[in-house]
């Protein structure tokens, strides 16, 4: 039964400093979350989509 509650977790990418992974929440919820050295960021999907587009703006600079 507990296992059910925990969400399932995917690493999306890695380095040696840096790593981000989502996790899907038992109720279906996705979120996102950037691992930058001791500091976390979360991000719900409609925030990870627009911070996504932010750094693929960056990437055109």
């Amino acid at each position: 039964m507990a296992k059910e509650l925990e969400p399932k977790t995917e690493t999306l990418a890695e380095t040696d400093n840096y790593m981000v992974w989502k996790a899907v929440e038992p109720d279906g919820e996705t979120t996102y979350h950037m691992e930058l050295n001791n500091v976390t960021l979360h991000f719900f999907q409609e925030e990870w989509d627009e911070i996504v587009q932010l750094m693929k703006n960056l990437g055109k600079k």
